[in-house]
C-alpha cells in the first residue's frame, strides 16, 4: 500500500501528528518536497518534536526514512535536526537515506531571498529566507548543487567558482550588499558531505525495492495544496510542487505505483504570510481560534491568519490531488464555538463562484457564502470514536463530507496520538486506485 499524505489548505493542517499516528503501519516514509521550512510537530509520552527536513516516521523505531529528491536540503539544518533528535534519544543511522538528486540550499541563496523580500516592500510575499526559493530557482536554471556534489569535492569546487562569481556580482550591483566566501563556503560544504556520506543514496532505487517487495510506503509532503507552486494562490506560493503530484516528481515513483491519497484537513482554515484567504477572520472570534489552536508556526513562530472551514477551497484540493479520503484536524479547538460558519461558495460583484478562480485580484476581492451551524459547546478532547461525538459535531463532520465529495477516515481530538478516531485506516484500504485497475 503506497499512500501520499497532502495538506489540503494552505499548511500547517497537521500533517505530522497525522503521517506520525500512521507511520506505525508503515514501512517506509519519505518527504517528497520542501525544505526546512516545514514545521511538522509530533507529541508522544516521551515529549514533543518538532520536524523540519527528517520525515516524522524516524520516532518509531524499525521504520526507513527517506527525504527525496524533490527536497531542498540545508545540510546545516538538516545536521541541527540529527543532532537535536539523537540528543532525544532518537537513533538516527542507516534508518535514514537522502537523495543524491536533492538539491543543496547554499548560503547565497539565503542571503538573495532576504534581500528579495526587503525590496519588495508592502509587495512581500512572506517567505521564511531559508534560500528555499532561490535553490529551487537554480534548479531550474540548471545551476544548482546537488546531494551528491557534496561527495565530489573537487566538482564542487568547479561548480562554486561559476555561482559565487555570478551571485557576488548580482548581489553587489543588485541590492548593493557583500557576497560570500567562496573558500569559507566551499570548506564548509565539502565538510557537510563527509558527515552526511553514509545517508546519501539514490532514494528512487530505494523505493522501487521496498514496492518490489510489497512494503507499505508513506509519501508525506509538505506545506498545502494552495501553496503549491502551479495550484496554489500564485504567487503567494511555496516553490514546490506541494501538491500530490509532487510525490512522484519528488521521489522518482511513478503515477502507477501510488494507491491513495489523503488530504490532511483543518476543521477550520489559517494561513501564513501574505496572500489571499476569503474565510480570514480579523475579529475577536478569529483571535479565540488561534489562542486556542495555539496557531504560531512550529519553524518560524509567526501567527497564523485564522478563518472559518473553505469548502470551495478543500473541494478544489481534492480535485487536483484526486483525494480517495481525508483526516479533520482540531475538531476540539471548535469546542466552544456557539456558532460555525461554513463557506459553500465566493461571491465577487455579483457573480457566484463554487470553485477558486485563478485571478488573484478576483480571489482577493471575493466574500465569503457562508452556512451558520450550531457548535456543539461540549468537549471533543481526547474522543477516540466517531460515536462518542456529540451529535452536532458528528453532524458538522457529515457536513464537511458533503460539501468537499470527499469521504472523511481519521478525525484528531488533540496533540497526542491517542487523542484520534480512526474511522477507516487508509493504510489498510486494498480498494485503490492502483489494485481497482488491475481487477481491470
Amino acid at each position: 500500500m503506497n499512500l501520499v499524505i497532502v495538506g489540503s489548505q494552505w499548511g500547517d493542517e497537521g500533517k505530522g501528528k497525522i503521517v506520525d499516528v500512521l507511520a506505525r503501519d508503515a514501512d517506509v516514509v519519505v518527504r517528497y518536497q520542501g525544505g526546512s521550512n516545514a514545521g511538522h510537530t509530533v507529541v508522544t509520552s516521551k515529549g514533543t518534536y518538532v520536524f523540519h527536513l527528517l520525515p516524522s516516521g524516524v520516532l518509531y523505531r524499525g521504520k526507513l526514512c527517506l527525504v527525496g529528491n524533490g527536497v531542498v536540503v540545508d545540510p546545516e539544518a538538516l545536521i541541527e535536526e540529527i543532532d537535536s533528535l539523537q540528543r532525544s534519544g532518537v537513533k538516527i543511522g542507516r534508518n535514514l537515506l537522502i537523495s543524491d538528486r536533492a538539491h543543496v540550499i547554499m548560503p547565497y541563496h539565503k542571503v538573495v531571498e532576504k534581500a528579495s523580500e526587503e525590496s519588495k516592500g508592502p509587495h512581500r510575499i512572506g517567505t521564511t529566507g531559508r534560500g528555499i526559493g532561490p535553490t529551487y530557482a537554480d534548479k531550474m536554471a540548471r545551476i544548482g548543487v546537488r546531494m551528491s556534489d557534496l561527495l565530489n569535492p573537487d566538482l564542487l569546487r568547479v561548480k562554486l567558482e561559476v555561482n559565487v562569481a555570478e551571485i557576488n556580482t548580482f548581489l553587489e550591483r543588485v541590492y548593493q550588499i557583500n557576497g560570500v566566501e567562496l573558500e569559507k563556503v566551499f570548506l564548509q560544504y565539502r565538510a557537510y558531505g563527509e558527515r552526511l556520506a553514509q545517508h546519501i543514496v539514490d532514494v528512487s532505487l530505494q523505493l522501487d525495492r521496498a514496492i518490489a517487495k510489497k512494503k507499505t510506503i508513506l509519501f508525506e509532503g509538505a506545506q498545502g495544496t494552495h501553496l503549491d507552486v502551479d495550484f496554489g494562490t500564485y504567487p503567494y506560493v511555496t516553490s514546490s510542487s506541494a501538491s500530490a503530484g509532487g510525490a512522484c516528481t519528488g521521489t522518482g515513483v511513478g503515477p502507477t505505483m501510488i494507491d491513495a491519497v489523503l488530504g490532511i484537513t483543518k476543521a477550520y482554515t489559517t494561513r501564513v504570510g501574505s496572500g489571499p484567504f476569503p474565510t480570514e477572520l480579523k475579529d475577536e472570534v478569529g483571535a479565540r481560534l488561534q489562542e486556542r489552536g495555539r496557531e504560531f508556526g512550529a519553524t518560524t513562530g509567526r501567527p497564523r491568519r485564522c478563518g472559518w472551514f473553505d469548502a470551495v477551497a478543500v473541494r478544489y484540493a481534492k480535485r487536483v490531488n484526486g483525494l480517495t479520503s481525508q483526516a479533520i484536524t482540531k475538531l476540539d479547538v471548535l469546542d466552544d464555538s456557539a456558532e460555525i460558519n461554513v463557506c459553500t461558495a465566493y461571491r465577487y460583484q455579483g457573480k457566484t463562484y463554487t470553485e477558486v478562480p485563478a485571478d488573484l485580484d478576483v480571489l482577493s476581492q471575493c466574500e465569503p457564502v457562508y452556512e451558520t451551524w450550531p457548535g456543539w459547546q461540549s468537549s471533543t478532547t481526547g474522543i477516540t470514536s466517531r460515536s462518542a461525538l456529540p451529535k452536532l459535531a458528528r453532524r458538522y463532520l457529515d457536513r464537511i463530507e458533503e460539501l468537499t465529495g470527499c469521504p472523511i477516515d481519521l478525525v484528531s481530538t488533540g496533540t497526542k496520538r491517542r487523542e484520534t478516531i480512526i474511522i477507516r485506516n487508509p493504510l489498510s484500504k486494498r480498494a485503490s486506485t492502483r489494485s481497482a485497475s488491475r481487477r481491470g
